[in-house]
């Protein structure tokens, strides 16, 4: 029976011990190096005495990948035929059989010829790790499924074989391959990539450097939401409740006042100025009134979106106690909150709620900005 995609989250928790490590290697496009940077590493696992093997590595042709493949056994392949053709395919049950304690597996978005144990490279890697063995796999960025969409829109190019995005987040360790188009384009042109005849053609389509500067973005941003999740993990997990302002982000407190508006596009100016994650706060009290302009609300959440904020709808008891919850789950370094010129009492009921979250929330900077009221 095919296991689901949670089912093999759950065997990918980081609570069982008796489980292999997952390191991935992450290019934006073919040539970057990470089949190199896979091999490389493991000569030097080799060298320091760990048992590694070659589940599956495909040179194609490039020489420099063929030197180090030499350098460390590969297990037999897998032999099957279909339509009247033969292919190889790494052996599964022959990997955990020889029981190595690292494994390297190229190509990780790879599909299967029909007949192979599973349907998708993925899952073959995923029944390896459950062994408990080490895997050290390689993948480009146009292979997530997600992201596939976007590579498409932007090359012009439709990527048939995908993973799922749970796939590469079950990684321990990704390593971005990084090389700069320039370098990319050098490396093409001496033939190390493509054989001389697919190389201006291929400069010309999939490997202009506009694609590949775009690519080599999703690549950079993949990496770096990685590393937000593995922080936010490692502060959960050691229960720690201090902001750890490593990353710049910006939350705008906004009601269904259309000068709404007018606070977003502010915190939208000093996010591009400070390069910062743009998050839309409103909450709605639990036991309070609903805001009755709720047309301007919704206006104000467009607004916010065509700007490429987040928008945040959360709910609370208390305004100020909902708004520091998310500051420190986020990791939120600026608060913007607006103030109109008010002289009933709702100026009061917003003083509470800034003088609350500043005595209540974690070390974050504030500022408040003053706009004319709107009705």
């Amino acid at each position: 029976m095919a296991k689901k995609p949670e089912d093999w989250l759950d065997v990918a928790s980081p609570a069982q011990k008796a489980r292999g490590i997952f390191k991935l290697f992450l290019g934006y496009a073919p040539g970057v190096g990470k089949t190199y940077s896979m091999l490389s590493e493991a000569i030097r696992r080799k060298s320091r005495g760990e048992d590694v093997v070659i589940g599956v590595v495909e040179t194609h042709g490039r020489k420099g990948i063929e030197e180090l493949v030499t350098q460390i056994p590969s297990l037999p392949r897998l032999k099957l035929e279909y339509k009247g053709t033969r292919f190889e395919e790494m052996d599964v049950d022959g990997i955990v059989a020889r029981r190595p304690q690292v494994v390297l597996v190229d190509e990780l978005a790879h599909t299967n010829i029909p007949g192979s144990k599973h349907r998708k490279r993925y899952e073959d890697v995923q029944e390896i790790l459950a062994a408990n063995i080490d895997v050290v796999s390689t993948l480009n960025i146009q292979h997530i499924e997600s992201i596939a969409p976007i590579v498409r829109s932007i090359t012009g190019i439709s990527v048939r074989e995908t993973v799922p995005d749970w796939v590469p987040l079950t990684a321990a360790e990704t390593v971005m391959v990084d090389l700069t188009p320039e370098a990319l384009h050098a490396r093409m042109k001496r033939g190390d990539v493509y054989s001389t005849d697919k190389v201006e053609r291929s400069l010309t389509n999939f490997f202009r450097r506009g694609n590949l500067i775009a690519l080599r973005e999703l690549a950079l941003r993949q990496v770096a939401e990685q590393v937000d999740r593995s922080l936010e993990t490692y502060m959960e997990d050691k229960e720690i409740r201090k902001n750890w302002g490593v990353r710049e982000r910006v939350a705008v407190c906004i009601s269904a006042n259309p000068s709404g508006q007018y606070l977003i596009a502010r915190a939208a100016r000093m996010a591009r100025r400070m390069d910062a994650e743009l998050y839309v706060v409103h909450v709605e009290r639990e036991f309070g009134a609903k805001e009755l302009n709720q047309d301007a609300l919704m206006a104000n959440f467009r607004f916010a979106d065509s700007l490429g904020a987040q928008v945040i709808r959360l709910k609370g008891h208390s305004v100020a106690d909902a708004i520091g919850e998310f500051v420190r789950t986020k990791h939120i370094t600026e608060v913007i909150f607006g103030r109109a010129p008010m002289h009933d009492w709702r100026k009061y009921l917003y003083l509470s709620v800034v003088h609350r979250f500043l005595r209540e929330s974690p070390t974050v900077d504030v500022h408040v900005v003053t706009h004319e009221a709107e009705d």
